[in-house]
């Protein structure tokens, strides 16, 4: 398979993402997780929620999954800009092929 300029900038759209998302997405998925989850274990077994195992387990798993979406969002994001970018600049490099070889 040929690597074409796209690839290589949705390769780096995605490194990009990974950076952005350790330094923006962790924290506030982590955090909106944390929330859904104490809801959940709320609406299960009632607030003031009690220290037992299964309601920290509940916001455990709902934490990992809103880091998880945010990841997803922001990587998918930045790879779909990235390939975009390497789309257009493709365009450019046929249209300059073109023009020298209709100058030809």
């Amino acid at each position: 398979m040929k690597t074409t300029i796209a690839r290589k900038t949705s390769y780096i759209g995605a490194g990009a993402g990974l950076v952005v998302f350790a330094l923006f997405g962790l924290l506030p998925g982590s955090l909106l997780g944390g929330a859904m989850g104490i809801n959940i274990a709320g609406w299960i077994f009632g607030l003031p929620l009690q220290p037992g195992l299964l309601s920290r387990t509940i916001v455990l798993a709902s934490m990992l999954v809103g880091v998880l979406v945010a990841g997803i969002v922001i990587v998918t994001a930045t790879s779909t800009i990235g390939w975009l970018v390497g789309r257009v600049l493709e365009a450019g490099v046929h249209e300059g092929e073109e023009a020298k070889a209709a100058n030809r």
